[in-house]
């Protein structure tokens, strides 16, 4: 987490206990001073009482009974006054952090996104640039133009990503559910990443004719994220594997890579929108931190679940189980 960021929590946090503080003692005073004017206005009506009256005692009882009662209602009222102070304040320091945090995710967000558009943009001009100003032979030309196509196609995929993801959240996605040659799907996007990654090592197995009812876009960005963050996180001479399957009434789709893996206690983080895997070795990938966000909110949209296991003997495995 960034100094500012701790900067912010901290100073929230001296703000939260001082503000709770103050409103504990104030109350602390306000019933000190209701009971003991409480105990005076007793005391006053016990003395206005005459001892040879031959209603003293009963006279007493009936005002030491009002004090007791009006000692009760302080306490009662109190005690009430308290725990919603107390649950007030618990969420409003619960939402400042919560808001803090997020706006220092959307910060991080910003910039991975400026630098994911930068870099392919940079290249693609530089491409163009080379094969206008130069006469290069029809082999460094065509390697050029391949070069520019995938950098155009990450393009498309970031905005792709940043588009669903936005139409998702406000309900505004169009979802259509048509039956799904799921198999030839995920082959193709396969292919696809072979294509832009020909020099990773591709392991698939798919079984045949194996069809689901979905969104064609929306799969494709699942698929196409689950193996883009496979690359991201693995090392380039390691085998990236993609098995599609079918168990009784479930499709199991799985990709396994051979990186630094997913520690236990953030197995289940890494799906927040906007989170990062916190340790060097994974921070320094490039990303937005919304792939594997969207891979479980596409999931869940298709009434499928989502996780991720340790590969063996290195590396994580994402499992998506389709009920069909």
């Amino acid at each position: 987490m960034e100094v500012s960021v701790k900067k912010r929590l901290v100073i929230a946090s001296v703000a939260y206990w001082i503000l709770l503080a103050y409103i504990i003692a104030a109350l602390v005073w306000w019933f000190i001073a209701l009971e003991k004017q409480n105990r005076q206005m007793a005391n006053y009506k016990i003395s206005e009482i005459k001892l040879d009256e031959p209603t003293y005692q009963a006279s007493y009882d009936r005002i030491m009974g009002e004090r007791q009662r009006k000692t009760a209602q302080y306490i009662g009222e109190g005690c009430v006054i308290l725990i919603l102070t107390l649950l007030g304040s618990l969420f409003v320091y619960q939402a400042v952090r919560k808001q803090v945090k997020l706006q220092q995710q959307q910060q991080n967000f910003m910039m991975a996104v400026t630098h994911e558009l930068k870099t392919p943009i940079a290249v693609a001009r530089l491409n163009l640039e080379t094969l206008l100003k130069h006469s290069l032979d029809e082999a460094k030309r065509e390697k050029l133009l391949q070069i520019t196509l995938q950098e155009t196609k990450r393009l498309d995929t970031l905005a792709s990503n940043i588009l669903v993801s936005s139409q998702l959240e406000g309900g505004k996605y169009h979802f259509a559910r048509e039956e799904q040659d799921f198999s030839k799907l995920v082959k193709q996007c396969i292919q696809d990443s072979a294509n832009r990654f020909p020099d990773r090592h591709w392991d698939a197995a798919v079984e045949e004719d194996i069809v689901i009812v979905g969104d064609t876009l929306l799969l494709q960005i699942l698929v196409n994220n689950l193996l883009d963050n496979a690359v991201k996180y693995s090392p380039r001479q390691s085998t990236i594997r993609c098995r599609l399957h079918q168990q009784q009434r479930h499709v199991l789709l799985e990709v396994s890579d051979e990186g630094p893996g997913v520690p236990d206690g953030e197995k289940t983080k890494i799906f927040d929108k906007f989170y990062r895997v916190g340790n060097e070795a994974t921070r320094t990938a490039k990303g937005t931190g919304l792939g594997l966000y969207l891979c479980k909110k596409i999931a869940k949209d298709h009434h499928a679940t989502i996780r991720v296991t340790d590969n063996s003997p290195v590396g994580s495995t994402f499992t998506i189980r389709f009920t069909v």
